[in-house]
């Protein structure tokens, strides 16, 4: 087996070892338990945007907060590079 060959090998499996990395893994879980807290808490709350007192779903507010985080801190990471 050649050195061409046996690169190929390894480039072909390090590629599928880092799309699941742990860190990724990591990253996964705490969103799919973010996502189940978010969904446990359906009751209607009373919430004050700037002026106006709205009352809405707990789970709505809740996932509108972690999109606008994840919007900023994907657009910081990037922002980095």
């Amino acid at each position: 087996m050649s050195t061409k060959t046996s690169e190929r090998g390894t480039k072909s499996g390090g590629r599928v070892r880092q799309v699941m990395t742990p860190a990724r893994a990591v990253v996964l879980l705490l969103a799919v338990l973010a996502l189940i807290f978010i969904f446990e808490n359906t009751r209607a709350t009373r919430i004050r945007l700037l002026i106006p007192e709205v009352t809405m779903p707990l789970w709505m507010a809740l996932l509108a907060t972690g999109i606008i985080g994840a919007l900023c801190g994907a657009y910081f990471m990037r922002r980095r590079d």
